[in-house]
């Protein structure tokens, strides 16, 4: 089986060929362009395409995968939401994913952002490289004793309530499933969730209900001074609506590893562009807000897991085998 690897970082290429000894039906090729309808056509004489959450899977790129003989999608993230899952289906491509990963280490780096923004780390890093030792404008708040909003509570988001547990937090959560394993947490209403919690940590999947999920109106709702923090997805948060709520001072501090608009920025070298018109750049205005890269994922744990089960999928394809990892 011959499998072409879309954006393939150095990283990526390393974690899957430690797993390939244990594959040797698979063969792999790495290409550093991502995943759209011009790079589609590269795809002629391979059985898979492997991408990932930032690829243009839409339906000019399923359209020609299809002419060029692909039946197998890989996806080597949780996401799917840049997919056609409907094209997919009408020419017969499956699509498989990485469900879970590494939950942990997501988890944990939203709680490092939410630390990192709340402690003002970012700023104390440089004033201190500069010999600034003071501690103006450093001012932060203790977690023990507030309240945490988990806004969904799957796989990242009990390792989230266990790690604000671990703080000493009161739990919320927001879920249309309720976790059976989470019995310190307490469930509530979405509204409810926004107006008592200190910390609201997002951990739900983007679809048409959740999509701006975070606006204005919800903005309104949540409590003065409070931290947000999104290692989800973009758009669960309307970017223009954060930005005014930062601008009415409503967020003590916003932690954020995805936002919208990010798809150019993600695992990218951008430094020697002029970006006049980014998203990260106006919110990296605020001196109150923490970027990071679409980091969350980025462990050695995970990457061996991604390369893992992303192989496995494969060779349950090849084998005509049922997997719990398809997108139905």
């Amino acid at each position: 089986m011959k499998i072409l690897f879309y954006d393939t970082k150095s990283y990526d290429r390393e974690s899957f060929e430690k797993q390939l000894p244990a594959f040797p039906e698979i063969e792999l090729d790495f290409l550093e362009s991502d995943l759209e309808p011009h790079t589609a056509r590269l795809a002629r004489g391979y059985d898979a395409v492997c991408a990932f959450v930032s690829s243009d899977i839409g339906t000019k790129t399923i359209e020609i995968l299809n002419e060029r003989g692909i039946r197998l999608i890989l996806m080597r993230c949780a996401g799917f939401n840049n997919v056609d899952m409907e094209k997919a289906k009408e020419y017969g491509i499956r699509v498989l994913r990485v469900p879970g990963y590494s939950p942990e280490a997501v988890a944990e780096h939203a709680m490092a952002l939410a630390l990192a923004a709340n402690r003002h780390l970012h700023k104390a890093y440089v004033k201190v490289r500069e010999n600034d030792f003071s501690l103006n404008g450093l001012m932060g708040f203790n977690f023990y004793q507030k309240v945490a909003g988990i806004v969904g509570t799957g796989k990242i988001g009990a390792a989230m309530a266990r790690i604000c547990r671990g703080f000493g937090m009161k739990v919320l959560a927001y879920d249309v499933y309720q976790n059976p394993d989470l019995d310190f947490v307490e469930y509530v209403s979405f509204d409810e969730l926004l107006a008592k919690s200190d910390l609201i940590s997002l951990h739900c999947p983007l679809m048409d209900s959740t999509y701006h999920m975070i606006n204005i109106d919800t903005i309104e709702k949540m409590k003065d001074g409070v931290i947000l923090v999104n290692t989800s997805r973009g758009g669960l948060v309307k970017t223009a609506d954060l930005v005014e709520g930062i601008r009415r001072r409503k967020f003590f501090a916003v932690g954020l590893d995805v936002y919208e608009e990010e798809t150019k920025n993600v695992f990218e070298d951008r430094s020697a562009e002029i970006m006049e018109h980014s998203t990260t750049a106006r919110l990296l205005s605020f001196p109150n807000v923490m970027i990071t890269s679409h980091q969350g994922f980025f462990t050695e744990e995970a990457l061996a897991a991604i390369s893992q089960t992303t192989l496995q999928n494969a060779m349950d394809f090849l084998n005509g085998k049922e997997s719990p990892n398809e997108i139905k």
